[in-house]
């Protein structure tokens, strides 16, 4: 039995989920999410709360699933009443990002600057030049979007020039130092 996938979900008010053939939507004040969840999973749905059962087989699989289904419903739940938020870093000399019309350009030291066209459902800032916000209702998209912000320039090793999540350490290595040594 999965410790995860025993706990309820709280639904607060405004959230209206609706379960049918395996297919769950839920509702909310910021939007609406749809999801299929793995066929044998139920849910019981209450006005407050949300359970997740297990179907009654002794198949591993379902074991596995159990907990996972429970996080996605609930991801599902906190993200149309509050929304899901990553914030990256834009570091290095002249690197910074702009938003316009809610298309992401960046110049990150490459001849030209790199457009970025979020997906549909996500919102992109730029409070500051070295800083981007990802914004969204699904927690998924919102991680994807922000490692493929990442991906367009990874930081690198030497200097930790690049784009990078806040908070995120990069482990800097030592240089060369051969020249400076035999002086």
């Amino acid at each position: 039995m999965s410790r995860v996938g025993r706990l309820p979900i709280p639904v607060s008010s405004g959230v209206v989920v609706e379960w049918k053939n395996n297919h769950i939507i839920v509702s909310g004040p910021k939007g609406k999410l749809e999801r299929d969840l793995y066929p044998g999973m139920e849910l019981e749905i209450s006005k407050d709360q949300i359970i997740v059962r297990p179907p009654q087989s002794r198949d591993p699989l379902f074991r596995g699933l159990y907990g996972l289904t429970r996080t996605l419903v609930y991801n599902m739940v906190q993200g149309v009443t509050e929304g899901f938020e990553k914030q990256l870093e834009v570091q290095g000399v002249g690197y910074r990002a702009q938003v316009e019309n809610n298309k992401l350009t960046l110049q990150v030291g490459y001849s030209h600057p790199v457009e970025y066209q979020p997906p549909e459902g996500i919102t992109l800032e730029t409070p500051k030049p070295t800083q981007i916000k990802v914004r969204g209702i699904n927690k998924e998209l919102v991680g994807a979007t922000a490692a493929e912000l990442r991906r367009i320039r990874k930081p690198e090793p030497y200097k930790g020039k690049g784009v990078r999540l806040t908070g995120e350490k990069i482990r800097l290595k030592a240089g060369k130092t051969g020249a400076s040594a035999k002086k």
